[in-house]
């Protein structure tokens, strides 16, 4: 067996049944405990993130944090991810998607209710959060070389995989096939323009996330609907087609034999924790930064990001992959999701999804450029913060020229050895998550109470 294929069935060792079973089960554990949170306090939650008192000591407002962490989350798993998990599992892989959203709302929940809550800062006066802190601050200093692996691994993560390489050949492959233009010469802009807005630190990272993210959500969303709205007749029965194909499977005309069931749910659920990081683990770090005095408030701010990125995104991305069949062909990928806005929009569609991928994975790069960051800095301390930065671009700039599958498979790797501490450290702080939402929820129906007195 050689090297590529020992880390192929490492990878698949990761990510089998045990991984995905301890990530639905620890969002599905925090929805009984928290009694349906992601239900009852969503349009609570969907108004904190643009009325948030931002009241509390940190570094950026509650919704620059979100942003930051949807820049990490938004990206290739909603265009690319979505598309690779249909051809695959069938249609039946965005019935499982919406199960893993769904429980890993709860989890993000409680990600960012312990980041605020076992937050500290750096010898420069920065907020730093996150699962290495709320693991040692938290479960006690015993727990430190858990802290360390997840800083670890979030460091190569960040250098390796997600937060570099995958985005950079995401980006110059779009621009190459639409405009042409040389992945190289690509790959040298594209690590200036990282350089400029990552030394610049989190707040520079925040104000860039603000505007691109909210903007191209908006639009990516739009012409989604445009796709919908186009086949509106077709809506019932594809929806029909998605419950049906996840319990019984389904198979595709040209791409695969058969879609059986465990593919639907393995494909489904796999990359659905892929696209919205529940439970890896990466969003607190972005949630501890912002400026808030209640752990519980960020943690329904932060539940939202799971909300948009997949019960939005990429439902919509999925039904419009399912309602023009472009499933059923033989593309797969960009590609495939591609063929599906041309369909509708021949000269916009391509054009726009070349443009959203590459700016959803740009901001991708600077979400997980501050989260490789802060993993540094609890490792090595805050005056070294910018010799991860430099390496960081490099990583960027060689993105263009490399194409190694073995750094891909490494990334994957790593990336599921982030999810083991970071679960184990929210099943040990259950009763924090707890006792802190009580406290919360204690205040709000007070305030209630005192409004509605001051009202009579």
């Amino acid at each position: 067996m050689d090297f590529l294929k020992l880390l192929n069935s490492i990878d698949s060792l990761i990510w089998g049944p045990p991984l995905l079973v301890l990530l639905v089960g620890t969002g599905i554990y925090f929805t009984i405990r928290l009694g349906l949170i992601q239900i009852v306090k969503l349009p609570k939650a969907l108004k904190l993130i643009f009325k948030a008192e931002n009241n509390g000591s940190g570094d950026i407002s509650s919704f620059g944090a979100l942003c930051t962490a949807l820049a990490a989350t938004i990206g290739t798993g909603n265009i690319v991810g979505v598309a690779t998990a249909i051809k695959a599992g069938g249609p039946g892989a965005l019935f499982w998607m919406w199960l893993a959203a769904f429980f890993g709302m709860a989890t993000k929940y409680s990600e960012g209710l312990l980041a605020i809550k076992f937050r500290t800062k750096d010898s420069k006066g920065q907020v730093s959060g996150g699962p290495m802190y709320y693991i040692v601050n938290g479960m006690g200093q015993k727990w430190k070389p858990l802290a360390i692996f997840f800083a670890i691994s979030g460091i190569l993560v960040a250098l390796l995989g997600i937060g570099t390489f995958s985005q950079v050949n995401s980006i110059t492959d779009a621009v190459n096939s639409s405009f042409g233009i040389s992945p190289k010469i690509v790959a040298v802009i594209l690590a200036v323009l990282v350089a400029l807005v990552v030394f610049g630190g989190l707040q520079s990272i925040s104000n860039v996330s603000t505007k691109i993210v909210p903007f191209m959500t908006v639009a990516y969303i739009a012409i989604c609907l445009v796709i919908l709205v186009s086949s509106y007749n077709l809506i019932p029965q594809t929806f029909a087609l998605i419950f049906k194909s996840a319990f019984t499977g389904q198979a595709a005309a040209g791409g695969f034999l058969g879609a059986t069931v465990a593919m639907a749910i393995r494909n489904g659920i796999a990359r659905g924790v892929f696209s919205n990081e529940s439970g890896l683990g990466s969003a607190p770090i972005a949630a501890a930064a912002a400026k808030t005095q209640w752990p519980a408030e960020q943690g329904l701010i932060s539940m939202t990001g799971t909300f948009i990125d997949s019960i939005i995104i990429c439902t919509l991305t999925g039904v419009s992959l399912i309602i023009t069949g472009v499933w059923q062909g033989d593309l797969n990928g960009a590609v495939m999701t591609q063929a599906a806005f041309a369909s509708v929009l021949p000269n916009i569609g391509p054009l726009f999804l070349t443009v959203s991928l590459s700016l959803f994975a740009f901001t991708t790069i600077l979400g997980w450029s501050y989260y490789g960051e802060r993993c540094f800095e609890f490792l090595f301390g805050a005056n070294k913060i910018n010799i991860f930065r430099c390496l960081f671009v490099a990583m960027v700039l060689l993105g263009g020229f490399l194409k190694l599958e073995m750094v891909w498979v490494i990334a994957d790797i790593v990336n599921g050895l982030m999810a083991l501490p970071n679960l184990i450290a929210l099943l040990a702080l259950s009763p924090v998550v707890v006792s802190e939402t009580k406290l919360y929820m204690d205040n709000l129906k007070s305030l209630n109470k005192s409004q509605n007195q001051h009202i009579i």
